[in-house]
């Protein structure tokens, strides 16, 4: 039992170290697009105005590290409408993009996810600011966008590209280990029938996963659709509520507490919908 436990460790563990250079290139390409068009782009959403979810859904979807910080940070002074805030929210990759990159997932694959979630997004945040209009205030205030260090604003491009490539190794190995002592031990037929043929269970399990303020939910979720552990639904309901760390900011900077549990809420709701109705249409 335990050199079969080793094995699997080990095994999970080459299989990390394999993904290190492809990470890193991913990474480093990221960090130069938001070095260089970060501050830009923050500027062109705060300026958006009633067009704030056609440009939300699209920045959303661009590799940019903690750009629904940011956005949190917007609707917390109301230079954002909540439909942006949604929009960005929704469309936002996370860690799902290297994490595909790396796993030489095909390009129509990225390209359909990417596009969905940036669709799925501008609709959802325009229909939320026709329904919500007589709730957007004009600005207050607007926080420092670096204040929280969740976007490493101040590290250099080598070095946040190192970072997330440490961080991320890591938590593939730690899911990698995981997934192969269930499938192992529970069978992996047994555990893909249980989580792949749930039209409602599994976007409602995946789309809390998403929820959690951390780039592990986007890894899990992404991981799984690639061992082929969850369908298409459940994969997107969870990248659509994964918006990494912007709900965990908008706890921290938005001092209406009851607001952002609605947004959470509502977010959760919009993620397990289209997970369910995803999973109708390509039934």
């Amino acid at each position: 039992m335990t050199e079969i436990v080793l094995d699997i460790i080990g095994d999970a563990l080459i299989d990390g170290l394999k993904l290190v250079p492809f990470l890193f290139l991913t990474y480093f390409g990221m960090e130069y697009l938001e070095h260089r068009t970060g501050d830009r782009t923050q500027e062109l959403v705060r300026k958006a105005g009633k067009w704030g979810p056609l440009l939300g859904g699209v920045v959303g979807a661009l590799p940019q590290c903690g750009f629904s910080a940011a956005a949190s940070n917007l609707y917390a002074g109301r230079v954002i409408t909540l439909g942006t805030l949604f929009a960005i929210y929704l469309s936002t990759s996370d860690e799902m993009l290297p994490i595909f990159i790396s796993e030489k997932a095909p390009v129509g694959l990225i390209a359909g996810v990417l596009l969905a979630k940036m669709v799925l997004g501008m609709l959802v945040g325009f229909i939320i600011d026709i329904m919500f209009r007589h709730q957007h205030e004009e600005p207050e205030h607007i926080h420092d966008l670096c204040e929280h260090d969740h976007c490493h604003c101040e590290e250099s491009i080598l070095r946040s590209a190192i970072h997330h490539t440490v961080q991320i190794t890591l938590f593939i190995m730690l899911i990698g280990i995981v997934l192969n002592l269930l499938f192992h031990f529970v069978g992996e037929d047994v555990l893909a029938d249980v989580l792949r043929d749930r039209p409602v269970v599994g976007p409602m399990v995946a789309s809390l996963v998403g929820l959690i303020p951390n780039c592990a939910a986007s890894v899990i979720i992404t991981q799984l659709y690639l061992k082929q552990v969850i369908g298409v639904g459940s994969m997107m309901a969870g990248l659509l509520t994964g918006s990494g760390v912007g709900l965990l900011i908008l706890f921290r900077v938005n001092p209406d507490k009851k607001e952002n549990m609605k947004i959470t809420g509502l977010l959760y709701l919009i993620g397990v919908c289209l997970g369910i109705m995803i999973n109708l249409v390509c039934k």
